[in-house]
């Protein structure tokens, strides 16, 4: 028999967030989220979203066993944003039994109905900045810190259950080119001149973070309020992922461009990759997660570079920007000795971002979607 319930205090956020460590330990393709950062995004005390957000979290058991998770979420703002009512659901793991599938997404239905919601889609989180998207290829592929791992038989229950496809992605493997293309440099250099475009240079990464931190999550919104499901972070969203992430960044993979009169108009994220790291540290900075992951940060990176946020304002999109970003990014990449890189999630429809890459030799090695229901 299957028993749902309903997580409570921290002793239950502690046993929802566990659950997927001990399910995928050992599995080389799960990355595992830390727990200090899941925690605080699942936390109604810690996580600014909650302004706007409502969440409930769902445990499922059998014969007393924890046999699957799942989250569920209600977005005002993005349910204003795109004139829609629907439930959430995101953080979802389970063993393969579509009995325990049924029950946890049931159980968010359920939740979705009480509180006026029509439908039903995720995996999403609170915002595109959690880990969305359930994987339909590359199960033998290493995933990110910024997306999650399910098995094949995830999507094969979701689509018995009555569940239709929503919004589709890709991830790229790109290899860095012994040199960047010269057309790069020459159109970057004719966008900049033409435009009266510059880079923003800074030598210390706590002047950026102070000076333009804000502003560059101001492009992103920006940048991404049409893409698929996006809602304009506020104020204090945007000053938690400040916090939250821009101190890790190396200040070499950032790059932000800015007009003629000094506002940014473009900027470009990257980080090394974390996601060896994670798997070694599993979930915990102690007692020695913290030396895996400052090792994989400062001291002795991988060969792979994940490529986390890429933004160009509407105004200035299609002028050839992205080869500036990419230009300046591309030099520094290869002088930190990277060899591949790891794209974020980009729209499977997106022709325009995928277009970016097509100097460079790359391959789409995952895909991954929602799955959406009416209720």
């Amino acid at each position: 028999m299957i028993e749902i319930i309903s997580v409570q205090g921290r002793r239950g956020l502690k046993r929802f967030i566990h659950f997927n460590y001990k399910l995928y330990k050992g599995n080389p393709y799960a990355v595992p989220e830390l727990y200090f950062d899941l925690e605080r995004t699942l936390n109604p005390k810690k996580n600014a979203a909650f302004e706007f957000c409502k969440a409930k979290y769902f445990m499922a058991l059998k014969d007393g066993k924890e046999v699957g998770r799942i989250a569920g979420i209600i977005n005002d703002h993005a349910n204003q944003r795109w004139q829609e009512k629907t439930v959430r659901f995101g953080w979802i793991d389970f063993v393969e039994d579509i009995e325990v599938a049924q029950a946890l997404l049931k159980a968010v239905e359920d939740w979705g109905r009480e509180n006026g919601m029509e439908n039903i889609e995720g995996p999403l989180g609170f915002a595109d900045f959690d880990r969305e998207g359930m994987l339909t290829e590359g199960f033998d592929q290493q995933s990110t810190i910024a997306t999650p791992y399910n098995p094949p038989f995830y999507p094969k229950y979701m689509e018995q259950l009555g569940y239709q496809v929503g919004n589709k992605w890709i991830e790229m493997r790109l290899t860095v080119p012994e040199t960047l293309p010269d057309s790069y440099d020459r159109i970057a250099n004719y966008v900049m001149n033409r435009n009266n475009l510059h880079f923003v240079e800074f030598s210390r990464k706590k002047d950026l973070v102070r000076d333009w931190g804000y502003k560059i999550f101001e492009v992103f919104n920006k940048a991404y309020v049409d893409i698929y499901g996006y809602y304009a972070l506020s104020e204090k969203q945007i000053e938690q992922y400040i916090k939250q992430y821009m101190g890790l960044v190396d200040k070499r993979m950032i790059s932000i461009i800015a007009n003629d009169k000094n506002e940014l108009v473009a900027a470009g994220i990257s980080m090394p990759s974390l996601s060896d790291a994670c798997q070694k540290a599993n979930g915990r900075l102690f007692p020695f997660g913290w030396w895996h992951l400052l090792k994989a940060l400062y001291w002795k990176h991988s060969k792979v570079f994940d490529l986390l946020l890429l933004g160009i304002v509407p105004e200035y999109q299609n002028m050839g920007v992205n080869a500036m970003l990419l230009a300046r990014v591309g030099q520094n990449i290869k002088k930190m000795g990277f060899k591949y890189g790891e794209t974020n999630l980009e729209m499977e429809e997106n022709a325009q971002v995928i277009a970016m890459w097509k100097a460079v030799d790359r391959k789409i090695h995952k895909r991954r979607c929602t799955f959406i229901k009416q209720l």
